[in-house]
């Protein structure tokens, strides 16, 4: 065995030419490591009983903390007096009770008190402070331009401002593009610009929103309590409600070409009115010079139906005036301009294309002498005609504040009227070119602006320091430049919830902002009294 195992280690040798060999198969023997389980060892925890001994209770509250309360006040109070004690001698305290000759104050009284009362009296009948409020407002002394807006993709397409619109909070304002001095029939496209005037970091030449058009917009108007519809009158003759939230498809309701669509162009005028059958919803109101006053509702899959209508027909209006001479021959009388008065829901001015205004009625019952050919039948509306001007009128506009309206034309006039008598109170001649649009103030009871033909829009001096002044020519108060060419301006608007604002649009497509001094803004004591002197005179 001996030899074997020698023989076997040096067949393992590297080197060996033999391999390696392999022992025969025997019993196995006794594993040098093997699988056992000892004991486990414990190890008692020190801290544990300590902390039970230290504990009353095996929890994480600390011990109970005693308390007591201490008081800062001391226990006993005492009243000490600033004031130092009189000594002796000292004189007399200058507070003493005065003694007055009653009997001569109760004579004196009695002497004058009917003079006081009287006096007292005549006051309580002043009219010296009526209408006037203390404004706490910062006073602007002078007209300030604030912003020139404008939007240079619709300037490289020459494109003119057509009209203004302020939104419900009076922060917003939107112009419309398109074209006033073009009589062909246009199809290029146009566009709806927004401004907030309040952002910071506004950009004139930036608009928060455009809407692409496909038509001419003429005009527009804001929703008067939904900031964010407005509404657009086309020149193909429709009407269209757009959502300024919505920046993916703003448009939600349009009236389409039907046979109720306006077969003329929509100028100058949409008005929204209030639906008489449903309060939450709205109507509008669009105007053109196919002498049609329709009004629209909203109906399903975003369409505008026709809902009632007017028609102003040669018939109605008396042959002494000059329309008979312009537009007799014609059934229905071109309007261009609309506005609805504050006193009366029911009541509204037209301004047509033969220079002459009318005083209509939504009441009014008699049909207009027309075709047939639409849903709804068209009521003749006219109810007075006015002295005409001289010329087409352009713009109409009611007073807030009484029964009075103004208008403007061609002729450069701009006629003041009373509802109740077909002569005007006066015509003031300021511009020898067009008077495009006229706006009473909202706040002052005898401004007005108007803008002209000349590139100027005029600010007004109080109509109550011209009633003896009818038919003269006078200058205006302030005389605002829109831009350095002569480049006519068509459009303004007083900002009803900013009245400090007026935005006015031209023929070169810019919309400036103006901040108007406190001389326009803040209504006089005798301003009421005033206009109802001019209202009064016209109806003696």
């Amino acid at each position: 065995p001996a030899e074997r195992a020698v023989g076997a280690r040096q067949a393992a040798t590297p080197g060996s030419d033999t391999g390696t060999l392999r022992d025969p198969p025997g019993p196995p023997g006794p594993a040098m490591f093997a699988d056992a389980a000892a004991p486990g060892a414990d190890v008692q925890s020190l801290w544990r009983s300590a902390r039970s001994t230290r504990c009353e209770a095996k929890s994480c509250q600390t011990g109970r903390i005693a308390t007591a309360e201490a008081a800062a006040q001391s226990p006993t109070g005492r009243d000490a007096a600033v004031q130092t004690e009189q000594g002796q001698g000292a004189p007399q305290d200058f507070q003493q009770e005065a003694q007055g000759d009653y009997t001569g104050l109760l004579s004196f009284l009695q002497r004058v008190e009917d003079t006081v009362i009287k006096e007292l009296n005549k006051n309580w009948k002043s009219h010296a402070f009526d209408g006037f409020e203390v404004n706490w407002t910062e006073q602007n002394e002078t007209v300030l331009c604030l912003h020139t807006l404008s939007y240079p993709e619709a300037q490289d397409q020459n494109l003119q401002v057509t009209s203004v619109s302020w939104n419900a909070t009076g922060s917003v304002l939107a112009c419309s593009y398109g074209r006033l001095d073009d009589g062909d029939w246009s199809t290029e496209k146009s566009y709806i610009c927004t401004w907030n005037l309040d952002r910071r970091g506004l950009n004139p030449q930036h608009p928060d929103l455009v809407v692409d058009v496909p038509s001419s917009v003429m005009c527009l108007a804001f929703h008067p309590s939904q900031p964010s519809l407005i509404a657009g009158g086309l020149f193909s003759g429709e009407l269209v409600v757009w959502d300024t939230s919505r920046t993916e498809d703003p448009v939600i309701w349009r009236t389409g070409m039907t046979d109720d669509t306006h077969t003329d162009p929509v100028y100058q005028q949409v008005h929204w009115l209030p639906d008489p059958k449903h309060r939450q919803h709205s109507q509008l109101l669009s105007v053109s010079t196919d002498g049609k006053i329709l009004v629209w509702r909203e109906e399903q899959e975003g369409r505008l139906g026709l809902a009632d209508g007017f028609a102003v027909v040669a018939q109605q209006i008396p042959r002494s005036t000059q329309l008979r001479k312009l537009a007799w021959a014609e059934a229905a009388v071109g309007v261009t301009s609309l506005s609805f008065s504050p006193l009366d829901p029911h009541v509204f001015v037209v301004g047509v294309e033969g220079g002459c205004c009318l005083r209509c009625s939504t009441a009014a019952p008699a049909l207009a002498l027309l075709p047939p050919g639409r849903s709804v039948p068209l009521r003749a509306p006219a109810e007075l005609a006015f002295s005409p001007h001289a010329g087409p009128v352009y713009s109409v506009s009611c007073s807030p504040f009484h029964n009075l309206f103004l208008s403007c034309g061609t002729d450069g006039q701009v006629h003041l009227h009373s509802m109740l008598q077909t002569q005007p109170l006066f015509a003031l001649q300021l511009s020898q070119k067009y008077l495009f649009c006229v706006r009473w103030s909202p706040v002052r009871p005898l401004v007005f602006a108007a803008a002209s033909g000349e590139g100027k829009y005029l600010q007004e001096p109080p109509l109550g320091h011209q009633i003896k002044l009818a038919g003269s020519t006078q200058k205006p108060t302030v005389s605002l430049k829109q831009a350095l060419s002569h480049c006519p301006v068509y459009c303004l608007e007083f900002n009803s919830k900013q009245t400090q604002l007026l935005a006015a649009g031209d023929a070169a497509g810019t919309v400036k902002v103006w901040q108007l001094s406190s001389d326009f803004t803040e209504q006089g004591p005798r301003e009421m009294h005033h206009l109802e002197q001019l209202a009064s005179e016209s109806t003696d």
